[in-house]
C-alpha cells in the first residue's frame, strides 16, 4: 500500500482569462457557490431549480416548459440536445464551417443517425441558398447549425430564414449557443429554434457543470415517442423529465453547488436585462476590435458576420501564435488562445464574454500583444 502523498495547499495562478473560456467568474457566483449544501430533493433545492429554470427561459428568450441545466459541461447539454433528437434512421444536416461542426457530426453518427453536410469555409457563415440546396437534396430529419462558432469567431445571421427553411421541409433545428447565450442577440422563439443547448462558462462568467438546454413542446413530442431508448442513460430527456418536471422524482444527484452557481450567473443576467447585456458586449468587444486594428492586425471574420463575444485575429506574417499566447501568460497572467483545426497557427482566439467584458481587460489585452508582439520585432 502506498504511501498518502503529500500535496500541499491548492494556489492556482490568478489569471485574467481573455480566452475562449473559461471566462473570469463573477464575485457574486464564487460567493453563490460557497453556500452550504442541501439535498437535490430538498424541498428547498427543488424551489432553486424552479427560479434557474425561469432564469434561463427568460435568458433563451423562450416560453418552453422544457429548459434545464444539464448536469454536465456544455459538450453534456449538445450531446443531450443531439443524442436526443437524432433517432437510428434520421439524418443530420451539418454544418462544415468549423470545429463544432465536426462535433455535430460525431455525436449525430453516434446516436445512430446518417449524416450529411451543407457546405462553407472556415470563417464564413451559412448562406441560406446552400441550406435550401441540402434540404431538397438530402431532405434530413434534423438541421444542427453553430449560432457563435467558437473556432473562427463567427456569428451565423439570418438564423430565422435558416429555421423557416427547415421547417418548410418538417425538420427539427439545434442550435449551438455555446458562445452566444448571455452574450450576443439570441431569440429561440423569434427565430423558430427548436432547441438550443450553451455552457455556463463563457458569456454567463459561472464555472463549467450545469450547462443550459431547451426544447419545445414539438421537439420534446419527437422524444417522448422514440420506439428506441437513447443510447446515454445519464443523458436520456425521457428519464431526467422525471427530475426537472413537475414530479421531482429522483434520476440523479444534481451538481448542487453548480447550480447555485448558474442560478447567480442568471440573476446577473436578469438585473442587467438581458437587451442591455447583448449591447455591453457589443460595445466592450468593439474596443476591442478597434484597438486591435489600430495596431495593424485584422479580424478573421468580415465586420459583417463579427462575433462580438469571440474574437478571431489574423496572426501576422513572422510572428509566432504560440510564443505571443505563451508571453501573456507567462509576463501578464493573460490567457487567450490559438486557433483550432484548419486555422491552427493562423488566428489568435480573444475572448471578451461575460464578467471579462469589461474595460480594463480590454485596455490589459491590448497592451500586453502591443508589448508581446514587439518582443517578436512586430512593425505596424
Amino acid at each position: 500500500m502506498a504511501d498518502a502523498p503529500e500535496v500541499g495547499e491548492l494556489t492556482p495562478p490568478d489569471r485574467t482569462l481573455m480566452g475562449p473560456g473559461p471566462s473570469d467568474v463573477h464575485p457574486r457566483v464564487l460567493q453563490a457557490m460557497s453556500t452550504p449544501l442541501v439535498g437535490h430533493l430538498d424541498p428547498s433545492f427543488i424551489e432553486i431549480m424552479n427560479e434557474v429554470q425561469e432564469l434561463l427561459r427568460y435568458t433563451f428568450r423562450t416560453d418552453n416548459q422544457w429548459t434545464i441545466p444539464v448536469s454536465g459541461t456544455g459538450s453534456a447539454s449538445m450531446e443531450a440536445a443531439i443524442g436526443n433528437v437524432v433517432e437510428p434512421g434520421d439524418t443530420m444536416l451539418v454544418p462544415t464551417n468549423g470545429y463544432f461542426g465536426g462535433r455535430m457530426e460525431s455525436m449525430a453518427r453516434r446516436a445512430g443517425g446518417e449524416v450529411v453536410h451543407v457546405e462553407a469555409p472556415w470563417g464564413e457563415p451559412l448562406d441560406p441558398v446552400d441550406v435550401q440546396k441540402a434540404f431538397d437534396e438530402h431532405q434530413p430529419d434534423v438541421f444542427g447549425f453553430i449560432h457563435a462558432e467558437t473556432s473562427t469567431g463567427v456569428l451565423q445571421p439570418n438564423v430565422s430564414e435558416l429555421t423557416s427553411i427547415a421547417h418548410d421541409h418538417d425538420a427539427y433545428v439545434i442550435a449551438d449557443c455555446v458562445t452566444s447565450l448571455g452574450g450576443v442577440e439570441m431569440q429561440v422563439d423569434e427565430w423558430g429554434v427548436d432547441v438550443a443547448y450553451s455552457g455556463p462558462q463563457k458569456c454567463l462568467s459561472c464555472p463549467p457543470g450545469a450547462s443550459p438546454l431547451t426544447l419545445n413542446d414539438r421537439t420534446m413530442d419527437k422524444v417522448l415517442s422514440r420506439e428506441e431508448e437513447p443510447r446515454s442513460w445519464y443523458l436520456d430527456l425521457s428519464l431526467l423529465e422525471g427530475y426537472w418536471g413537475d414530479d421531482r422524482s429522483y434520476h440523479h444527484t444534481a451538481p448542487i453547488t453548480n447550480v447555485y452557481a448558474i442560478r447567480e450567473a442568471l440573476r446577473l443576467v436578469a438585473e442587467e436585462g438581458i437587451e442591455n447585456r447583448w449591447e455591453r458586449h457589443l460595445n466592450v468587444a468593439g474596443e476591442l476590435k478597434s484597438g486591435l486594428q489600430e495596431m495593424g492586425l485584422e479580424m478573421n471574420a468580415p465586420d459583417e458576420y463579427w462575433l462580438p463575444s469571440l474574437n478571431a485575429v489574423r496572426v501576422p506574417d513572422g510572428v509566432d501564435d504560440g510564443a505571443v499566447i505563451s508571453y501573456l501568460l507567462d509576463t501578464y497572467d493573460l490567457e487567450i488562445a490559438s486557433g483550432l483545426g484548419d486555422l491552427a497557427g493562423d488566428i489568435w482566439r480573444i475572448g471578451c464574454m461575460g464578467y471579462s467584458a469589461r474595460p480594463k481587460n480590454v485596455q490589459y489585452v491590448l497592451s500586453s500583444i502591443e508589448e508581446a508582439l514587439a518582443e517578436q520585432g512586430y512593425e505596424q
